[in-house]
Order: structure tokens, then sequence, then C-alpha cells
């Protein structure tokens, strides 16, 4: 006996009925088919989703034990074994497998859902653009997340999907698709914002922001031009300070992540542009126009400046920011290692604060009083790191003390020296080499000394007067995020070395690397949410690496086999599976129709 989902007709309307059938003989003992009713599930139209092949779809749904009608539920144990018959054909491409991509089904709702899908759909419209805009961008975007490469390859990539993301034939146009990215930027950010603060609800009471470069595969940077109006602009490629200590042309970045670790918006800048001189065109050209109401920006101490921090006040904003305690003045740092007034957390931890009147410049050089909370702590485990950094070159003075007139000096030994040289001699020792006999009059024991006693000790300023100090410390440390998604950036995605050339497509391709980073944080988010954290996990922790996240959607791959089916190869590791697990998907132990993807990636859930 098996059971079977049948529709009737009765009248105008359909129904559906659970029936069993038995094979039997007849009265002439011929063989035939005995049925029987075992529950009627009423009108068709009652169950019915809307969605094709609903009757078929219910019985696969019934045969796979999970029925999608809950009466049936009670008779999934004697439902019927789905089976599948595949038949090659000898000269059939597919008698040799050729793995294909199953990653859109993660990263085309993640993408749908930031809005971008339809957004260039309107820009192609609009535009009367002929060829696959989104299927160009969707392409580059899973491509800088699976597996970066050049824009010209990565159109070579298309093929090794399940189901091709670009219809278009010529793959030259993938440099007009980074025009029409370079063109719509600011729109992408707006879009991506939009949806976010919708789906997931932007955290933005802390915007966390930092600066990194990218080195390019060029020994010349790019010369300044005149454009239409005769002023002068900077060529984008420019010898600058190497955050990997690079000797090729450079482009500076700024990136503002919100409070769940997710990017906001992000700036590009000339590589010759300092830290500190990209803060407020950063801010203006991007959060400013997002509608974002007031939040605390936590930066490093390279943005910090009073004009900087007087523009982040008036634009209604507060800032959380560190400021070397080293290069401050001598009342400050007196202050700093001063045991009074500290709360000791433990052995290992204490801080104290205080509220102080500065005088700042705004950008017009007026001068103007604010007061602001200066946070100091001094943390063991910081202690530790300067004292190990260091552990050398106070190893090397040691020796100069014992034995000043026969010490070799290094010129690294020298450069570290300048700092602790009395004022008299700084001019003349610029690290040539010096007699070593001739050194040690030269130091400074006081600078020395203040330098030992201030190991271990970190300074944070804020306008928030009234934030207590953990928290003030608590929201600073998470700028660790923004560190994580530059590693992200330059490791995962692999955003350099850049290959493009011209300004406008080298911001379409970061704008590629922002829109796949956009997509890993929410897959990670989501991931980590749908799984209990580990013990002692942090609250900045999230969960997945990125590189894991690249590495599992790159694994998950299937066969194509005569008969449009689809056979699931086996992924590696676990990380697929929780990934699938938070999107509210399934890989089940079976074959898959081209329908049967489409529906499991209909049930993804990003936000």
């Amino acid at each position: 006996m098996s059971l079977h989902i049948e529709k009737q007709k009765s009248g105008n309307n359909e129904y559906l009925r659970l029936v069993s059938l038995k094979r039997m003989k007849s009265s002439n003992g011929k063989l035939m088919i005995g049925k029987k009713t075992i529950v009627s599930l009423g009108a068709l139209a009652k169950h019915d989703d809307g969605k094709p092949d609903f009757l078929k779809r219910l019985r696969e749904s019934f045969s796979e034990g999970r029925p999608l009608i809950k009466e049936l539920e009670p008779y999934v144990d004697q439902a019927p074994v789905r089976k599948w018959t595949v038949t090659f054909e000898r000269g059939d491409a597919k008698c040799i497998g050729e793995p294909k991509r199953m990653a859109p089904c993660v990263l085309d709702p993640v993408f749908r859902a930031l809005g971008l899908d339809e957004l260039f759909a309107s820009v192609k419209c609009a535009s009367r653009i002929k060829y696959d805009l989104t299927g160009i961008v969707r392409l580059l975007t899973y491509g800088r997340i699976i597996d970066p490469e050049s824009k010209w390859s990565t159109m070579g990539q298309n093929g090794q999907y399940y189901a091709p993301l670009v219809k278009s034939t010529n793959p030259d146009n993938v440099y007009d698709a980074l025009d029409v990215i370079y063109a719509n930027r600011r729109q992408i950010v707006q879009r991506m914002n939009t949806c976010v603060s919708r789906g997931i609800g932007r955290s933005a009471d802390t915007v966390f922001y930092d600066v990194t470069n990218f080195f390019f595969e060029t020994a010349r940077p790019d010369e300044d031009f005149e454009d239409a109006d005769g002023n002068v602009v900077a060529g984008l490629r420019k010898f600058g300070v190497s955050k990997e200590n690079r000797r090729q042309p450079i482009v500076q970045l700024g990136l503002f992540l919100d409070g769940n670790g997710i990017p906001i918006s992000f700036a590009t800048f000339p590589g010759n542009t300092l830290d500190h001189h990209t803060l407020r065109p950063a801010m203006d050209e991007t959060v400013g126009d997002l509608g974002i109401r007031r939040f605390v920006l936590v930066a490093d101490r390279g943005m910090y400046s009073g004009t900087n921090m007087y523009a982040v006040r008036e634009a209604g904003n507060g800032y959380i920011v560190s400021k070397s305690l080293r290069k401050t003045d001598k009342a400050e740092r007196t202050w700093a290692i001063d045991p009074e007034g500290y709360t000791v957390v433990s052995e290992n931890f204490r801080h104290k604060s205080r509220i102080v009147k500065r005088v700042v410049k705004d950008e017009n050089g007026k001068k103007h009083e604010v007061r602001e909370k200066v946070v100091v702590y001094w943390s063991k485990a910081f202690y530790e790191r300067e004292r190990s950094e260091n552990a050398s070159f106070m190893e090397f003075l040691g020796k100069l003390r014992e034995n000043p007139g026969s010490y070799r000096i290094s010129s690294s030994h020298s450069k570290g020296l300048r700092r602790f040289l009395k004022k008299e001699y700084v001019n003349k020792v610029t690290g040539e080499k010096v007699d070593s006999a001739d050194l040690m009059p030269m130091i400074d024991e006081a600078k020395l000394t203040e330098f030992n006693d201030l190991m271990g000790y970190y300074q944070i300023v804020t306008s928030e007067l009234e934030m207590g100090d953990r928290e003030v410390i608590e929201k600073y440390h998470g700028l660790t995020q923004i560190e994580d998604q530059f590693r992200e950036m330059k490791g995962t995605l692999e955003t350099r070395p850049v290959f493009v050339q011209t300004p406008e497509h080298i911001k379409a391709h970061l704008m590629v690397c922002f829109m796949a980073l956009t997509m890993i944080r929410i897959i990670q988010r989501k991931t980590r949410l749908s799984a209990k954290p580990a013990k002692g996990e942090s609250k900045w922790s999230y969960g997945i690496p990125g590189a894991r996240v690249s590495e599992a959607l790159a694994g998950w791959q299937v066969l194509e086999l005569p008969g449009e089916y689809y056979q699931v190869l086996k992924p590696k590791g676990g990380d697929i599976f929780a990934i699938l697990k938070a999107f509210g998907m399934e890989l089940k132990q079976q074959l898959y129709t081209r329908g049967e993807i489409r529906e499991m990636k209909s049930t993804a859930s990003p936000f």
C-alpha cells in the first residue's frame, strides 16, 4: 500500500485528498489498483501559495517528510520514497562533471535586501542601457567575495555559477558598468543605508571611522590636472605613508561603520593626504548626506585635532577619540601618571578622568573654547605589550651604560635614541655614526624615565561629559571592528593591488569592494545571531571570519546532470550549513531541479 496526494474536480472547484493505493485482484482475477480516501484536505485554493507547481511541490514535500499542509503530518511515515532517474548519453558534456557555484542562493537575497537589484534595474531603464547591468554588478560583487580576480577575469567566471549571472555576451561591458557604478556611487550608498536602516535597524548612535590605503602596481603617481573651470585637481594615486610600508603610489580610503560593525559609507583621497585631513570632507561627502541623527564618532588618535573635533560638534555630533599621551604637554602627562584619583578595578586595570577647557580653532582660524572629558587608564596588558616592543632597545641602553666606550651603535639604535637626546644635541646628531663614548652624556635621563613611567597608559578625550569612564573606554575599544574590516578588504576581498587606472574606475572598484564587504558583514551578523555565542565571546565578535564565509560559499557546489537535475557536492566543514541554517535554508539529501533551487533561495531571510 502507498499513499498519494490526488486532485479532484467537483463542479468549478478543485479539491485535494490523500488516498491509499493498493494492488488487488478483481473478481475475474485481473490485477487492479484499489483506492481509498485517507483524509480530505479541502479546496486546492485554500492551500495554494500562489507559487508555480504547487501540487508538484506539495507531493515532493510530503515524500521528504516536510509536507506543506499540516493535515498531512501524521501520515509522513507512510509517504512514498522520492526517486530520480538520470540517463547519460555518450557524447553528452555532462558525462564529465564540472562543479558549479551555488553561492547566489545566499548572495542574491542579500544583494536584493540591500536594494541593489532594484537600483541598478532603474538606472538601466533610465539610461537606456542595452547590456545586463545588474548581472555584471552581481558578477563583480560576488566574484570579489568568492574568487577575487581582475575585472576581465571575473567576467570569465560567469559560466562557473549553476545559472549564469550575466546575460550579456560582450566582456568589454564590464568597463561600461564601472562607469555607471562611479556615476551612481552616492545613490548606491544611500540605497544601501536605507535598506539596512529598515531591515536591520542602523545602530548609528556610535559611528566608527578610520583610514587605510591601497597600493597600485605602478611606479608612477598621477599628475595633478586642471578641470574645465580651471581648478587644479589632485591626482588620486600619490606617494604617501603606506600602511604596509610599500614604495608604490597609494590611495587613501576613509571608512565609516555603525555600532553593529556594518559599513555605512566611505570616501577616497589622494595617497599623500594626511589621515586627520580626511575626516571633515569624509563626513561632509558621506554620512552628512544620509540623514543619520546625532551620533558619537569614535576614531583613533590620528584623527584628533582641535579643528576636527570642533567640526564634529558643530555638525551636532559627539566624539570619542584617543589622543597621544606622549605628545601632550607635561602637565597632562604628570596628571596621568599621578596615582591620585584612580579607580582601581583590579591589579590589571585602573582609570580616572577629569573635565578640561580647551581653546580650539575652526577651519577658518577662529578660536573657540570647548569643554572635554579626558579619560586615562592603565592596563597591564598594554604595559606588557609596550615593554615587549621596546625590550631590545632597553637592552641596548643597558649595555651602553655598562660599557659606553666600546659598544657598537647601529643606525636603527641611533634613530631610536633621538627622542631621548638633550635639546642642545638634537640638531647635532641626526642619525649619523657617533662615537659611543660621547653618546651617554647626550641622553636625557629624565625623558627616558618618563618614557618608562608612561608605559601602559592610554588617553581618550570625549565631548560626552556625562558618559562614564568605562563606557567611554568600551566604546573606543569597539574601533577594533574597523581594523577587522580593513583586514577583510585587504585579505579576503583582495582589494589591492588595484589594477584599474582611471580615477573613476578606481573609485568604482572600491565601491564594488564596499558592497562586497557589506554583504559579508550581513552574512556574518545573521549567522552569529542564529548561533549561541561562544563562552567569553566579545560583543564585537563576528563569529565566522570573513575568509571562512568566502571559503564556505566558494565550496558550495553542484554538478549539473541530464534532465535538468543538480547534485550537491559534499561541502567541506560546517560553515556553509551554519550559514544556510541562519538564512532559513536547509540542504537536503536529494537531487534538485532549477525550480527547487529557486524555491530554496526564496526562503532565505538575510535581515
